[in-house]
């Protein structure tokens, strides 16, 4: 089993750093070329179709209210994303992709459903159900140490 468990390993490290240089590649020879990985996720974060708080995104994303704010004062230059404070409490920060937020954003989940679609072509149905259930599995074992990792602090 030691064996498989480095192969495992080098799996894993190698499908992160394949996602996110074949992300990076496409955001910089595609039409969104103005926009880093981490503003990209953060427009996900934001979201297609309501106006969210910074600490809503801010939590999402598991950063810091002051570190979104840097990211969306970025992302305000560059067309991607409005901000406004609401009349009644002008402490909270509401923000929503623009038009152009919102082209981004379709592009990155259509490049994802791509992504999708190229890895289980050519499985069979039972195929498609182990990799569904041990990516879950997977998935819950993270969720796990970001829990955690965020009781350590």
């Amino acid at each position: 089993m030691e064996v498989g468990n480095r192969v495992m390993n080098k799996l894993f490290v190698q499908l992160f750093n394949d996602i996110l240089e074949i992300e990076e590649k496409t955001l910089k020879n595609g039409p969104l070329q103005d926009i880093s990985i981490t503003e990209m996720h953060t427009i996900e974060g934001i979201g297609m179709y309501k106006e969210r708080t910074m600490t809503e995104v801010a939590q999402d994303l598991r950063i810091t209210v002051g570190t979104l704010t840097t990211a969306i004062n970025k992302l305000i230059k560059k067309g991607y994303v409005e901000r406004k404070r609401i009349e009644e409490d002008r402490r909270v920060v509401l923000i929503r992709l623009t038009k152009k937020g919102k082209l981004a954003y379709r592009l990155h989940e259509k490049f994802h459903n791509d992504m999708v679609s190229q890895t289980i072509e050519g499985l069979n149905e039972e195929e498609e159900k182990i990799l569904i259930s041990s990516l879950d599995k997977i998935n819950v074992f993270f969720k796990g140490k970001i829990v955690s990792i965020g009781k350590e602090k």
